[in-house]
């Protein structure tokens, strides 16, 4: 493709070939061919150079938390001399770096890097990049596509919270930096099941195997206390604005993140599924992964979710419900999952009064409440120090 100088070569061997028809001097044809032969030769030669190109891309890191800056290194390598590179690396949907070279010979490196202000969270594509070679007299440029395309993955903000709930009933002057009903082993002794391929054979039991003829594999289940289930509420309805749902994603993951770090074995729930189990560092960034990328939906039975949730025998130490403005649904769906658990803690993004939590209050919850400017790890210190006991986090 013709550059602007390209298109004013053209337009002057244009206008000299009508100057060469006036008048008939030959000279003024010479001049036309020569430019002409130039943009066309130089159309074939970026071309001819574009394909032996290669580019690498590194994100560091490749998975951070809103308003965290990243850093993308890329490199360009060619297999033989080019002019006037110009690379444009995108991250789709937050903006661009573009980066100029007026040419690399054989085996030379371009390098070049950029920073990224992650913001908001989603995930977002990097790349590929858009690498356009020029000829040696600037006329002609052809633009290609090199590189694979990176994820970058953002997610929410969190904060970091100070203390975490205890058991009902359990006496405060004897609470410990950790809650006293966690077992240093993590899993518990349930069932016997047969092997099957890609189990881990560190957990076959040898007797039983023996007995039977066949492996026998240890099925283990966490300890009932030690499970945490965070519940974020999808739904629009709760919330006067977009700020105030994001407030609420920030409550879900700065919890999340909370209590996975002090010991329990939570899970994520936010709307689909039976949520996700954070017993590894890859299922806790996958849980994250899911509050990166959720947005509000409208017109949901929520409490129905509630209901065929609990029926699958989600219970444990912790509830954990976050919501905007709690409703009707908010209150009967926390009703129904707090009778399986020790303790009950609902964070509301609240503007209003305090009629519309005192429900929960009555059922035993402890309520977190801030507003959408504000923040969680205060209003999450002060409901634990007043609550019936604290833990800290160690």
């Amino acid at each position: 493709m013709p550059t602007s100088r390209g298109w004013a070569a053209i337009g002057a061997a244009a206008a000299l070939a009508i100057l060469w028809v006036v008048f008939g001097e030959d000279l003024l044809l010479a001049l036309a061919a020569f430019l002409s032969v130039g943009v066309i030769g130089g159309s074939l030669y970026s071309r001819f150079a574009a394909p032996r190109l290669a580019l690498g891309r590194a994100i560091n890191p490749q998975q951070l938390h809103d308003g965290e800056r990243a850093i993308v290194d890329i490199e360009l390598t060619s297999r033989r001399k080019v002019f006037r590179v110009e690379v444009e690396d995108r991250v789709h949907g937050l903006g661009s770096a573009t980066f100029v070279a007026d040419r690399i010979s054989d085996g030379d490196r371009m390098a070049g890097r950029y920073e990224v202000l992650c913001r908001p969270r989603g995930v977002y594509k990097v790349g590929p990049a858009r690498v356009s070679v020029g000829d040696p007299l600037g006329f002609s440029q052809a633009t290609f596509l090199f590189g694979s395309a990176n994820r970058l993955v953002v997610f929410p903000r969190v904060e970091d919270l100070e203390g975490v709930p205890t058991g009902r009933g359990q006496d405060q002057t004897i609470n410990t930096s950790r809650a006293s009903f966690w077992h240093s082993g993590g899993e518990d002794f349930f069932t016997l099941r047969e092997y099957h391929q890609g189990d881990d054979l560190r957990k076959v039991h040898w007797p039983s195997s023996a007995r039977r003829d066949e492996l026998m594999i240890k099925q283990l289940e966490m300890p009932w206390q030690s499970r945490a289930f965070i519940v974020l509420d999808p739904r629009v309805e709760p919330h006067a604005s977009g700020e105030s749902f994001e407030q609420a994603v920030r409550g879900a993951a700065s919890a999340l993140r909370h209590l996975y770090r002090a010991g329990y074995t939570p899970t994520m729930w936010a709307g689909t599924g039976n949520g996700t189990v954070v017993n590894s560092g890859e299922a806790y960034l996958a849980a994250m992964e899911e509050l990166a990328t959720i947005a509000p939906a409208r017109s949901l039975d929520f409490r129905h979710l509630i209901s065929r949730l609990r029926r699958s025998g989600m219970a444990g130490g912790v509830l954990v419900m976050v919501t905007g403005d709690p409703d009707d649904a908010d209150l009967s769906s926390f009703q129904l999952l707090s009778q399986d658990f020790y303790r009950t803690v609902v964070m509301s993004v609240s503007n209003g009064d305090d009629d519309s939590i005192l429900g929960f209050a009555r059922l035993g919850g402890l309520v977190v409440r801030t507003t959408p400017e504000s923040t969680w790890a205060d209003a999450w210190r002060n409901a634990m120090e007043h609550g019936w006991s604290i833990a800290s986090a160690g």
